[in-house]
């Protein structure tokens, strides 16, 4: 069982753990054998190893500009849903909102799925095929 309080701290931790060097902090939020998944629709990374080459493909480094806002929108049982909104500042102005559907076990995320959206991308197919 998750509570509210326990996934509060989870995405501080998370937060802090992307400002931070290297990647051994993800092993104070994630399984060994966690599932990390970027999209819906992508094969998981498996695993802390896995996860942290995804970290640092994925970062600029912990000194990127960001900030970060989070709205807990689910807790039931072991799993939770959060909003995210991240602005990056310069040299690279970027922002998206994310859906984050996360299970847990003994205090760690187990399973972690993105559903990211940007303000310039359609999230919809378009009809026109032009």
């Amino acid at each position: 069982m998750a509570t509210r309080r326990q996934v509060e701290e989870w995405v501080h931790g998370y937060e802090r753990a992307w400002r931070s060097p290297g990647t051994a902090i993800l092993a104070e939020l994630f399984s060994d054998d966690a599932s990390y998944r970027l999209s819906p629709y992508e094969e998981p990374a498996l695993g802390l190893e896995a996860i942290g080459v995804v970290w640092e493909r994925e970062r600029d480094g912990p000194e990127e500009p960001f900030t970060m806002e989070s709205e807990i929108v689910a807790v039931e049982g072991d799993r939770a849903v959060v909003r995210v909104e991240v602005r990056y500042g310069e040299p690279k102005r970027q922002e998206f909102r994310d859906l984050w559907l996360l299970r847990f076990e003994d205090g760690l995320c187990v399973e972690f799925e993105e559903w990211a959206f940007w303000p310039e991308r359609p999230y919809t197919e378009s009809r026109d095929p032009s």
